[in-house]
């Protein structure tokens, strides 16, 4: 899906405390979340959901954003993470628009959503030997390995609610930061190959990165909710 899930990297350090979420002190590192951090109550049992609901995706922009964002380009960056969500759940849950017994109801909120700076990337590439400077960058300035000051950046804050009692069953916070330089070494030469052109193409276009840090966030949560109510993650 979109532009694949291996060009944006988690960064708890930057995860926003919105108060979207009911206790973000209980979040930990979830097995296989890439970084996310979760809590789940003892009580879900996935196994008695059938159905989803996704209910209106709320969105929120960094405080000190310095860009002026479109809102075309926010409702459309909504409708694709509506869309992925949908593509991605759908094999195991019929998703539906109204909650009720046996309805698992995801909130969603986007915080943080900053878009790549086109023009310092264009800047950085055209330089000589910027790659080398550009690669050291991250770690350098406290970000993840292969990622740019100047890259996109999307955090979400995640609610999973029992449709009929509205009980909270778990929740999950995560930033994702676009990686101009990645490689993913254990896909072997063409997997690492087809990542790094990836994260390198998607730096020259303002929401690349938010997209992939979506379709990873469907997949991520199919794959555990596949997991939890003992099925085959499609």
């Amino acid at each position: 899906m979109g532009t694949g899930t291996d060009v944006t990297v988690s960064d708890p350090l930057r995860i926003t405390r919105s108060g979207f979420l009911s206790d973000y002190s209980r979040l930990t590192t979830s097995p296989g979340g890439d970084g996310a951090l979760c809590w789940r109550n003892p009580d879900f049992d996935a196994k008695r959901y059938n159905k989803v609901l996704i209910t209106r995706i709320l969105v929120s922009l960094k405080a000190d954003q310095q860009q002026a964002v479109d809102p075309t380009d926010l409702k459309a960056l909504v409708d694709y993470f509506h869309s992925s969500l949908v593509k991605a759940l759908k094999p195991q849950l019929q998703v539906v628009d109204q909650p009720g017994p046996g309805v698992l109801v995801l909130r969603i909120e986007l915080s943080n959503l900053v878009p790549t700076q086109v023009s310092r990337s264009v800047a950085g590439t055209a330089i000589p030997y910027g790659f080398v400077a550009e690669a050291a960058s991250g770690p350098a300035s406290g970000r993840p390995a292969g990622t740019t000051p100047y890259l996109g950046e999307t955090g979400m804050a995640m609610q999973f609610l029992d449709g009929a009692s509205n009980v909270v069953l778990a929740e999950c916070a995560d930033t994702q930061i676009g990686r101009k330089y990645a490689a993913n070494v254990d896909a072997g030469a063409a997997g690492a190959t087809d990542t790094w052109i990836k994260g390198y193409m998607s730096s020259f276009q303002s929401w690349a990165y938010a997209r992939g840090a979506f379709d990873k966030w469907s997949l991520q949560i199919a794959k555990q909710l596949a997991v939890l109510r003992g099925t085959k993650p499609e």
